[in-house]
């Protein structure tokens, strides 16, 4: 018999490898014999670059960066095994958990860190990098990650542009001459699992821009600025990028990455499957295990369970979904895919308690869930 376990993280608890490596102790509880193939799985967000580091053979490398609030900050990215792609997670060096919840700052925050994680893989050799958009603190439209790599946005009066997307209002013009010459050469896939524009009421600052400290007035007034950094953008490179789905990514910054360095939008779990063989895995296998902290109606909308449950679906395997809560309307995923869905709380408990214990209840659970299995397939 074998299982696929590919299940994606619970955030602020397990990453997605310890989980994979839960449910498979909890697998070889009911029979050592069962062949278990892991793949840690991710959608652009936290756990992508580990997933693709560990499907790749590649490494981890801990580099030191600018925070979104200027402060240094500890960050790190993934080289593949042959050395030419780098896997970057921008929520690494410019994400909201690297804030307390009393410093988020929409306005100000800035993603020039992931700029600098960049030009480090740039040092390395790589000319191919993926950058994971979830889990950022920016609104700043990648203006941040631009400069950091050589690009100047300047005001009217010819002086440089401060940090931080509400400082795009005073945006005047680019300079591009002194941008690294070593992007021209290098390839840029951006994973992310939304697909909201980048201006309007669902853009990146009206959906988002609250989850990052933004007032109603911010919020207003951020959607203006990224919608007067598009405005020259189409004046000064000729490239429309706000209507684009995944624009609004990251605070905009699949809006600027994609007018400055020609990157292109994919969705991560796609990405994902493809780099780690998963659907080679998948078809000869007798079930799939997938999962992540919260399976709800959200997860219709392209996130990495409905991903891995789409595929399996694709060649009539039972999918198992194991989550930390199971929320609304989590049962229309079972017309997606979904055999069975599972939370993994096996009596009543309070979150941080179900948080501390995640690696065992998971564990029982993915025994329960076999022992059911293989009962049913006697």
């Amino acid at each position: 018999m074998k299982i696929v376990v590919a299940p994606d993280s619970f955030k602020g608890s397990l990453s997605s490898t310890e989980i994979a490596e839960a449910i498979e102790k909890g697998i070889q509880k009911v029979d050592p014999s069962i062949t278990v193939v892991k793949v840690p799985v991710a959608d652009g967000g936290e756990g992508t670059v580990e997933a693709l580091v560990c499907a790749t053979g590649g490494k981890i490398l801990p580099v030191k960066v600018t925070g979104p609030l200027l402060q240094e900050v500890d960050a790190f990215y993934g080289i593949s095994g042959d050395g030419q792609t780098a896997f970057i997670e921008m929520a690494a060096a410019s994400g909201l958990a690297l804030l307390n919840c009393n410093e988020y700052n929409a306005m100000k925050a800035n993603s020039y860190g992931t700029g600098e994680l960049i030009l480090h893989a740039l040092d390395q050799g790589c000319r191919n990098i993926i950058i994971g958009l979830g889990g950022s603190a920016t609104n700043d439209g990648g203006s941040g990650l631009l400069m950091a790599l050589g690009l100047r946005l300047f005001d009217r009066y010819q002086f440089d542009l401060a940090f931080g997307g509400g400082s795009l209002r005073d945006l005047f013009g680019f300079d591009l001459s002194r941008i690294d010459t070593r992007i021209k050469e290098t390839k840029f896939l951006l994973a992310c699992d939304v697909d909201n524009p980048l201006c309007g009421p669902q853009g990146a600052s009206a959906i988002f821009g609250p989850q990052k400290g933004a007032s109603p007035a911010e919020v207003i007034l951020l959607d203006d600025c990224l919608r007067h950094f598009a405005n020259l953008i189409e004046r000064d490179l000729g490239k429309q990028v706000a209507e684009i789905p995944g624009a609004g990514a990251a605070g905009g910054m699949g809006a600027g990455l994609m007018a400055f360095l020609d990157a292109r939008i994919v969705k991560g779990i796609n990405l994902i499957i493809e780099a780690s063989g998963l659907e080679t895995s998948i078809v000869d296998a007798d079930c799939v295990i997938t999962g992540e902290g919260k399976i709800d109606n959200q997860t219709a909308f392209g996130k990495t369970p409905l991903g891995i449950a789409q595929l399996a679906k694709k060649h009539g395997i039972p999918v198992i979904g194991i989550a930390g809560i199971l929320g609304q309307e989590y049962d229309q995923l079972y017309e997606q895919g979904f055999t069975s869905l599972f939370a993994i709380a096996d009596r009543p408990m309070k979150l941080d308690e179900s948080i501390t214990g995640a690696k065992q209840l998971i564990e029982k659970l993915a025994e329960n869930v076999v022992r059911l299995f293989l009962a049913r397939k006697k």
